[in-house]
């Protein structure tokens, strides 16, 4: 007999997920997976306003442009699953599935969650829409003007007030607390932060995490909630009682997620890292290909303006290619180095 704990305990299982995820309810929830392993993102292109002709006749208003999508294709990737047995000899019988519920719960908690928090941590700071570079690690006389330089860089993105993220290692957490411009806060501020409290700084609500979180390199990571995607699913999770060849309960558990970035939102993800940890951006040679000062890079580039860290137009530089932009628009390039972040986007 199976008894199905995906569907017995699934508010126990929600709850875990929420309260042991770092993650879990500081991301989107526009976009809805259930059901589906693949989903695809218009998001329209808008168009240059021009001086408006009053003797243009039928083109007063400028010339007319069929409306363009910027598609992103969001496939979830990460497949796991789990299977241990609770032996009838350490158990009680009539406890088998009270405790086969319990490993359950221990599991998402102590491998699941954590696995696809670091997972989720580490696509958001590789496809950021702002990956900058430290000369040197932080120090607590500038750890805040590099987070100023961050809330400054959504600003400038439009991104909105509310609802932006910082996640802070408890290193970079330690410098904030004790650099001298934190010490010139207001009190009930200083406190809350101190006390691990969900406090602020420059509008933008403190996440404390473990530094093993974090992906090597990175001093700390800003998000906007509608800036990135983290779909989770439970697809299976089951007790099976005295199945052949186990005395006791057998626990199997299959679930998959992923982690995205919104194209069209880039720019509510701000990522903080080490110098020298990302790779260099590309560069047009003359004839318009593009080259690489990087050993092994490897660039990607579309011609209709969409941006490629995120458009599925995007196509991989080789020596045979020679990117045109197409009429109206520019060619937009990046690279890609085996261990290191992607460059910045450039364009011509």
């Amino acid at each position: 007999m199976a008894i199905n704990l995906a569907t017995k305990y699934s508010d126990q299982i929600a709850e875990v997920f929420t309260r042991a995820s770092f993650i879990k309810g500081k991301t989107a929830e526009t976009f809805d997976l259930t059901g589906v392993k693949t989903l695809k993102v218009y998001t329209p292109i808008t168009v240059e306003e021009v001086d408006y002709d009053r003797d243009g006749g039928l083109a007063r208003y400028g010339d007319v442009t069929e409306m363009q999508d910027v598609v992103q294709e969001l496939t979830m990737t990460q497949d796991k699953a789990f299977t241990l047995t609770i032996d009838k000899g350490n158990n009680l019988d009539q406890n088998l599935v009270k405790n086969a519920a319990d490993m359950l719960r221990l599991q998402l908690n102590e491998k699941s969650t954590p696995a696809a928090d670091k997972y989720a941590f580490k696509r958001f700071v590789t496809m950021a829409g702002t990956i900058a570079e430290s000369e040197a690690k932080p120090t607590k006389s500038d750890i805040i003007s590099k987070i100023a330089d961050a809330s400054q860089a959504l600003d400038d993105a439009l991104v909105p007030d509310d609802n932006r993220y910082i996640y802070l290692t408890s290193e970079m957490y330690k410098l904030v607390c004790t650099s001298d411009e934190f010490a010139g806060v207001d009190v009930l501020a200083r406190q809350s932060i101190a006390k691990g409290v969900c406090g602020e700084v420059f509008g933008m609500n403190v996440v404390r995490v473990p530094k093993s979180y974090l992906p090597d390199d990175v001093y700390f990571l800003v998000t906007h909630k509608d800036a990135v995607l983290m779909p989770y699913k439970i697809a299976d999770a089951k007790v099976h009682e005295d199945p052949v060849g186990v005395s006791g309960a057998l626990i199997e558990g299959r679930h998959y997620y992923d982690a995205y970035v919104l194209g069209a939102k880039c720019g509510g993800v701000y990522a903080l890292v080490a110098k020298g940890s990302t790779t260099a951006a590309p560069t047009f040679a003359e004839g318009g290909t593009l080259s690489s000062t990087t050993s092994g890079a490897t660039i990607y580039y579309t011609v209709d303006g969409s941006d490629p860290r995120y458009s599925d137009s995007a196509k991989v530089c080789d020596a045979d290619d020679v990117p045109a932009a197409e009429e109206g628009c520019k060619v937009r390039a990046y690279a890609v180095a085996t261990g290191k972040y992607p460059s910045a986007l450039v364009e011509k």
